[in-house]
């Protein structure tokens, strides 16, 4: 055991809380004036930021990262822009904290209510994306929780200098230390970040479902986070077929592959499926996409590989798909419960009755009628951002924005009563 990374993590844990407390003190215009000064910074700072970013993009050619994640890994100025505009957003979000969520009076004359307060500090362990240090941080301080970074390796110069402006900025505007962020790649240090429950309230992984569920089996802290993101798509008997096509492909490689909200399997009722999967899969090989399918699907799609059981409960983060061919909507919903992950599933069709059963038996966090699953996204929920998605149900279920950052507690009034 390394004993300067256990000291390390408890001295930041520790800093996390003393900030935290600051932090929650602190008004509304204090931490909405952090955000918008962060906003700038990151803006003014655009050139530095993308030169570090060049050393974690030579770094993923080296090791042969795969395209997707390279994607996520760029840090471009779209994705600069956006970061700025996340920290933006949140800042014009009301305020959760104070907010009164209930209050009732008891026949004894006391005035029994809930009020919103921060959760704590929160530990986020994620992989690939920097952006996602921009968006905790924003979430984190508009909620006022102290939070603990630790990104991944691939992207360890863009998170330290992001990471670097925000606790900086923080600091300057009267919130000091309710950032911290991890800057080792050493895996000793998650290990000992869980092992605190005296400092560290929550901890939200974002990674792969085997991290998750080891986080969850290992932590002595409670994990709020979500297993695969395998996503399903049913095109009904009763679908706009030109409509299909286009949520497919943009839930698909519309937005990004390796994305957790991107389409996995496709389900298509057996009464359009001659009629819409010849041309749908012929574009989706035109894009670079491997088709996997049941044997219908190899029927209607010459080209189509055999599809395994392992299809099916795979998040394939990747050009790949798999597709079956259903009788009715019955077995579309039985598979979605048996493979799906309870992520984000969207049904297309023009049938009211079908819709509505879809969205009432599909048990996954967010589930659509004619729309993509990608838009599953705090951002693209006017949130301003997302700590992670949720497929749990306590306490929070799908993007997790500032809501889920807080919990909250009775408060009492009374004028002199005791119990009989």
């Amino acid at each position: 055991m390394n004993t300067d990374i256990q000291h390390m993590i408890q001295t930041k844990a520790r800093k996390a809380k003393e900030g935290m407390r600051v932090l929650s003190r602190s008004s509304a215009d204090i931490r909405n004036n952090t955000l918008l000064a962060m906003s700038e910074k990151i803006l003014k700072a655009k050139d530095d930021i993308q030169e570090v970013n060049r050393f974690d993009l030579e770094n993923g050619k080296k090791t042969e990262l795969a395209a997707p994640l390279m994607q996520r890994l760029l840090i471009d100025d779209q994705k600069i822009e956006r970061m700025a505009d996340n920290l933006r957003q949140v800042a014009a979000l009301p305020d959760p904290i104070g907010e009164v969520i209930s209050m009732r009076e008891r026949p004894n004359g006391l005035r029994i209510g809930t009020v919103r307060v921060p959760i704590g500090v929160v530990g986020v362990v994620y992989e690939s994306r920097p952006d996602v240090t921009v968006e905790v941080s924003a979430l984190c301080i508009k909620s006022g929780n102290g939070v603990i970074l630790r990104g991944g390796s691939e992207a360890i110069h863009s998170n330290t200098i992001l990471a670097r402006i925000l606790s900086d900025t923080a600091a300057k505007e009267g919130v000091p230390d309710a950032i911290q962020f991890v800057d080792t790649t050493d895996r000793q240090a998650v290990y000992e970040l869980i092992r605190l429950p005296e400092y560290i309230d929550l901890v939200i992984p974002r990674g792969s479902n085997e991290f998750v569920q080891f986080l969850m089996k290992e932590s002595d802290i409670p994990v709020l986070g979500h297993a695969d993101g395998i996503c399903h798509i049913y095109v009904d008997e009763a679908a706009d077929l030109e409509m299909a096509s286009k949520i497919c492909m943009n839930a698909k490689v519309g937005y990004k592959v390796a994305v957790c909200n991107a389409l996995e399997s496709l389900l298509v009722h057996a009464e359009v499926a001659k009629k819409f999967l010849p041309d749908f899969c012929k574009v989706l090989h035109e894009v670079g996409v491997e088709v996997r399918g049941c044997p219908q699907t190899q029927q209607i799609y010459s080209e189509a590989k055999p599809a395994t059981e392992e299809d099916w409960c795979t998040e394939y983060l990747d050009y790949i798909v798999s597709i079956r061919v259903v009788d009715d909507i019955d077995t579309a919903i039985d598979h979605i419960e048996t493979y799906g992950s309870h992520h984000s599933d969207a049904i297309i069709t023009e049938s009211y009755s079908a819709s509505q059963r879809f969205l009432k038996e599909v048990d996954s966090a967010a589930v659509y009628v004619n729309a993509s699953t990608v838009f599953t996204d705090g951002y693209e929920f006017g949130l301003g951002a997302e700590v992670g998605i949720s497929t749990q149900k306590l306490h929070s279920r799908g993007p997790m924005g500032l809501e889920g950052l807080t919990s909250y507690k009775y408060v009492i009034y009374g004028d002199g009563q005791v119990r009989e």
